[in-house]
C-alpha cells in the first residue's frame, strides 16, 4: 500500500495543508505549515530504507488522466529521483522554520504559497508523463513568483518578474518541442501519447527535427540551472527573495536544471546528446559560467552572492545589511554563528570530509575521463571560489570588532540552532561517508548513460 501511495500522498498533502493554513487564524499559519511540513517529511523518510537499488523505477503508480489525449497520471522514483525528494522534503520544514522572524506579514499567503510550491517540486521529480511534468514545472513556477514579488526586498518586483519572464519562456519552448514530439511519435506509430516510457521506446526516425526539439528543452533547463548566458534572472532572484526563498532556490530549483537533463533531454534526444559539438558547446558554456561566476563574485561586496542562504538570512536579521563591510571580527560576540557560518564556508570550497568535497570530486573525475582539458579549467573554479569566500568570511567574523553596533549582536537562538544542526550535521556525514548515497544512486546513473550509449548507436546504425 505505502509503495503505491506514498508519491501521490507527497504530492497531494502539501496542497490539502495549504488550504488549511489559508483557513487557520495568522497567528497560526507558521505552526500549522511547519507541522505540516514534517509530516511531509514522515512520509518521504520511509523512502530511504525501501528502496532498492537495483529494481529501477519503484513506488510506480500508473493511471489514466485524460486518455483522449494520451495523458497519464504516472508518477515513480529511481535512484536519481530518490534524492532529489528526500533533499525537497528535508529544506521545506527548514526553510519555514527560518522564516518565524523574517515573515511578520500576509503570514497565511506566504507558507500556503511554501506548501504549493512543495507539491510542485516534487512533482518535477516524480512525473513520467511529458504532459504531467509540465504542469508541475508550471505549478513550482507560480509560487516562487509570489514568494519573490510580495515578501522579497526592495527590488523584489523587478525581480520577480524577470524570474518569471526567463523561467516562463523556456517553459513554453519546451511545450511546444513536447506537443511536437509527441505529434511525430503518434504520426509514426499511430499512438498518440505522453508517457515518458513510450516515447523514449519509439523515436527512431525524428531525422533533424531532434536537433531543435533537444535545442528547446536544453534552453528550459539551461535558464533553470542556470547556464551562461541564460544566467542574469539568477543574482536579482537570490539577492531580493526572502531566505525561504533563496534556500529553495539554491537548494532545489536549481537543480532542476540538471535534472531535466538527464531524465529528459538525454533519453529522449540520445544522438544529439552525444554529438560531439553539443557536447564541446555545453561543456563551453559551463566552463564559462564556473570562471565568469566565481570572478564576479569576488569582487561583490554583498554577502548574499555566497551559496549560504541560512546564514546570510540570520545575518540580515541581526543588522538589517547584506553588506559585508556591514561586519567585522563578530566571531568574538556570536561564536556559534561564526563556527557554523565558517564550516559551512568551508564546505562550499571543497573541503575535505566536507559534502562538497565529495560532490566536486564526483563531478572533477568523471569530466578528467572524457574532457581532461576542461576538467582542470573547472577545477581552478575551486580555486576561484577559496578567493571570494575566504576573504569574505575574514571581513565578516575574524577582522577586528570595529563598529559598536556589532558588538550587542545575539547569538544563534534555540531556533536558529534547530536549523543549522540538520544542515551542518549531513555536511558532516555526507562528506566523511557517502556511500549510502552513492550505493542507491550508482546503479540508476549507470543504466541511464548505458541506454543513451545504446540509444544513440541504435539510432545512428538504422539511418
Amino acid at each position: 500500500m505505502y509503495s503505491q501511495a506514498v508519491l501521490t500522498a507527497l504530492l497531494a498533502w502539501p496542497v490539502v495543508a495549504a488550504a488549511i493554513v489559508l483557513l487557520v487564524p495568522e497567528r497560526w499559519a507558521k505552526h500549522v505549515a511547519l507541522a505540516a511540513s514534517l509530516v511531509e517529511f514522515a512520509i518521504s523518510v520511509p523512502l530511504w530504507w525501501t528502496f532498492r537499488p537495483a529494481a529501477g523505477m519503484q513506488f510506480v503508480l500508473d493511471l489514466p488522466w485524460i486518455p483522449a489525449w494520451g495523458i497519464r497520471y504516472t508518477v515513480a522514483v529511481d535512484g536519481i529521483s530518490l534524492f532529489m525528494v528526500l533533499l525537497t522534503t528535508f529544506l521545506v520544514p527548514l526553510s519555514v522554520l527560518g522564516s518565524y522572524a523574517y515573515i511578520t506579514t500576509r503570514e497565511r499567503g506566504f507558507y500556503a504559497l511554501m506548501l504549493a510550491l512543495t507539491s510542485g517540486m516534487i512533482g518535477v521529480f516524480v512525473s513520467l508523463d511529458l504532459f504531467l511534468f509540465y504542469v508541475m514545472w508550471e505549478v513550482m513556477l507560480i509560487p516562487m513568483y509570489f514568494i519573490i514579488g510580495v515578501w522579497g526586498g526592495e527590488r523584489r518586483l523587478y525581480a520577480a518578474i524577470k524570474f518569471f519572464i526567463y523561467t516562463f519562456f523556456g517553459s513554453l519552448l519546451m511545450l511546444v518541442a513536447i506537443l511536437a514530439l509527441v505529434s511525430l511519435v503518434g504520426h509514426q506509430t499511430g499512438v498518440y501519447s505522453f508517457s515518458y516510457a513510450y516515447l523514449t521506446a519509439h523515436l527512431g526516425g525524428l531525422g533533424p527535427t531532434a536537433f531543435w526539439l533537444f535545442g528547446a528543452f536544453f534552453l528550459a533547463f539551461a535558464i533553470k540551472v542556470p547556464l551562461f548566458p541564460f544566467h542574469t534572472w539568477l543574482p536579482d532572484a537570490h539577492v531580493e527573495a526572502p531566505t525561504a526563498g533563496s534556500v529553495l532556490l539554491a537548494g532545489v530549483l536549481l537543480k532542476m536544471g540538471t535534472y531535466g537533463f538527464l531524465r529528459f533531454a538525454l533519453p529522449l534526444f540520445p544522438t544529439v546528446a552525444l554529438h560531439p559539438a553539443i557536447q564541446t558547446g555545453i561543456v563551453a558554456l559551463s566552463l564559462i559560467g564556473i570562471v565568469y561566476g566565481g570572478l564576479v563574485a569576488m569582487v561583490q561586496p554583498d554577502f548574499s552572492t555566497g551559496a549560504l542562504f541560512f546564514l546570510a538570512g540570520m545575518l540580515y536579521e541581526r543588522r538589517h545589511s547584506r553588506l559585508i563591510d556591514a561586519f567585522g571580527g563578530i566571531a568574538k560576540v556570536v561564536p556559534l554563528l561564526a563556527a557554523a557560518l565558517t564550516i559551512v564556508s568551508l564546505s562550499s570550497i571543497g573541503l575535505p570530509a566536507t559534502n562538497g568535497f565529495v560532490g566536486e570530486f564526483l563531478v572533477l573525475l568523471g569530466a578528467f575521463r572524457t574532457y581532461p582539458r576542461a576538467a582542470i579549467v573547472a577545477a581552478a573554479g575551486v580555486i576561484v571560489a577559496a578567493m571570494y569566500l575566504l576573504p569574505a568570511l575574514q571581513r565578516v567574523i575574524y577582522n577586528p570588532l570595529d563598529k559598536p553596533e556589532n558588538e550587542k549582536l545575539r547569538d544563534l537562538s534555540p531556533r536558529e540552532i534547530a536549523i543549522l544542526v540538520p544542515l551542518l550535521a549531513c555536511i558532516v556525514w555526507i562528506g566523511v561517508y557517502p556511500a549510502p548515497i552513492l550505493r542507491r544512486m550508482e546503479p540508476a546513473a549507470k543504466n541511464l548513460v548505458q541506454s543513451v550509449r545504446l540509444d544513440a548507436a541504435t539510432f545512428t546504425a538504422t539511418r
